[in-house]
């Protein structure tokens, strides 16, 4: 799930979240003598980063990312890249790279963004970025979990941590190098002003990160290391590997055009894609190749469209299905194709180019089980999107317990007026998975649909929990607790109003120590 804003378009707000960001992890990792400067400040002990005031920092970066415009929980994206990373942490725990502490105290949480640049980046607590460029370039999930698995490993072995507690001396200096480049950047909207802005920025960046380039190489090797051995742990194809680092390697020699973030902050050195070529078995300058998956095609075509890359190129993927070179493909590359015309189609609003669209990618796709799904989803998507939710409706399995179905399952029931038989299914799931933020709000609908204000109320407020954002959340408890308490309102459901009771002291209790960690961050 970007996440992140795109630094042509949002350069203030993401250095200003930046800047909140440094300026917390200065006070965690300190030195005892400059900490002894500055009130209110935690002790370091033996110097490293404790795994709760990692979490903490992630939880920081989180909620700025939650508020960004570009952070985007598409259920189907979501889906494909939460299967690969859940295996990996199964894996990881299996080979013991996550302890039990981390495996607790830590969040080990997608968060897409919706980017067009091609990059994933580890986060403090057990985040991770992965933006849809990413997912649009990836020729398989065995690439993707090579890139997830690193990412990973950088997590477990908390590089993040170590390497803000080895150089915390040069925080000041990054701090002010954010500021200056903050303010330079507010200075203009130009994009000049922007490029002005992080060039400062990134300028301080270098000047105190100097002396951490060689830690930070030995990071990326046991990174590449341990994701490896991870990721075919997990049981994808080393292959993969292989083929990612080749992909990686064909940008590094065009000196990168700016599109592939990752080889900026992960640079590709001679001896580490010797070392990958090594432990992935193939031999250098050697093509490696991985088949293309119908389904796999599918979603890449799904993040390519959702990074919304303008009407003019929506029309030419549209178009690009009545070309010879669509005669020509394969039967999974053309699956992709007619994807990403269908979507496009749905996206410009001419609903009826994307039903005859899906219905060649519904013929197209018969036989191979995951990608008809796929296609039977987008079917069901574009009747929501035409204002057709009864015929979204006739293609969906309300009995079905995947996400993506439940979700488009319920939008139709609220469109339909029916929602009863898709209210116990999420509240099952919410039960499992409450930092689900979607299923809350969807959960909601549904009991407003069903006139239960006070059941809507606490589950808009969990969604606002979900994505950290206590204050919202205490407004929506206390909204509960005043109706519940309001003369004439009717019959109470004393079960309800008693959890809500208790999940608004919960929230106040967060929201009261993120904002002793605010005041201690302004000092």
């Amino acid at each position: 799930m970007t996440s992140i804003s795109r630094p042509k378009t949002g350069v203030v707000p993401a250095l200003r979240a930046l800047c909140a960001t440094v300026l917390i992890a200065c006070q965690i990792v300190m030195p005892p003598l400059a900490a002894a400067q500055m009130q209110g400040l935690p002790g370091m002990g033996d110097g490293e980063m404790t795994a709760s005031a990692e979490r903490q920092l992630g939880d920081t970066v989180a909620r700025q990312i939650y508020r960004d415009n570009d952070y985007l929980d598409d259920p189907v994206l979501v889906e494909y890249i939460n299967d690969i990373w859940q295996k990996l942490l199964a894996a990881a725990r299996v080979r013991g790279e996550l302890t039990p502490e981390l495996d607790e105290r830590f969040a080990w949480t997608i968060l897409l963004g919706r980017d067009r640049d091609i990059n994933a980046f580890a986060l403090p607590g057990g985040y991770m970025g992965v933006n849809t460029g990413l997912i649009a370039v990836v020729g398989s999930r065995d690439e993707m979990a090579t890139v997830l698995g690193h990412e990973l490993s950088h997590i477990t072995q908390r590089h993040i941590s170590r390497m803000l507690s080895r150089d915390a001396r040069n925080m000041p200096v990054m701090l002010a190098a954010m500021v200056l480049g903050m303010l330079a950047a507010a200075k203009s909207g130009s994009r000049s002003g922007a490029d002005i802005g992080q060039a400062v920025a990134m300028g301080g960046q270098a000047a105190a990160m100097q002396g951490q380039l060689n830690f930070s190489r030995d990071m990326e090797r046991e990174a590449d290391r341990i994701g490896f051995g991870v990721m075919t742990q997990a049981g994808y194809a080393p292959q993969g590997a292989a083929a990612m680092f080749e992909k990686l390697q064909y940008a590094s020699r065009l000196n990168d055009n700016g599109s592939y973030p990752y080889l900026r902050s992960h640079p590709l050195t001679t001896e580490r894609i010797a070392d990958m070529q090594g432990r992935a078995q193939f031999k250098p300058g050697a093509d490696v190749v991985m088949p293309l998956v119908m389904d796999h095609a599918m979603i890449s075509s799904r993040a390519r469209v959702m990074s919304r890359p303008g009407v003019d190129i929506l029309r030419v993927w549209i178009q690009s299905v009545a070309t010879g070179e669509f005669a020509r493909s394969p039967p999974a590359q053309q699956a992709g194709m007619l994807y990403a015309a269908a979507l496009s189609a749905n996206e410009l609003k001419d609903f009826g180019a994307a039903r005859d669209l899906v219905a060649r990618l519904r013929e197209r796709t018969a036989g191979n089980a995951p990608a008809a799904r796929l296609a039977r989803l987008l079917a069901a998507e574009i009747e929501l999107s035409a204002g057709q939710p009864a015929r979204a409706a006739a293609l969906l399995d309300a009995k079905a317990r995947d996400r993506p179905e439940m979700l488009l399952s319920a939008q139709a029931g609220v469109a339909t007026r029916n929602p009863a038989p898709m209210i116990p299914p999420l509240r099952d799931w919410v039960a499992t998975h409450p930092r689900d933020a979607t299923a809350w709000r969807t959960l909601s609908l549904l009991y407003n649909a069903q006139d239960e204000p006070l059941r809507a109320i606490r589950a808009d407020a969990e969604a606002n929990v979900a994505i950290l954002d206590y204050v919202a959340a205490r407004d929506r408890f206390k909204a509960a607790q005043d109706l519940a308490r309001q003369p004439g309102a009717g019959p109470v459901d004393h079960y309800e109003a008693s959890i809500i009771d208790t999940r608004a002291r919960e929230v106040d209790r967060l929201l009261r120590e993120q904002m002793i960690e605010e005041k201690k961050g302004q000092r």
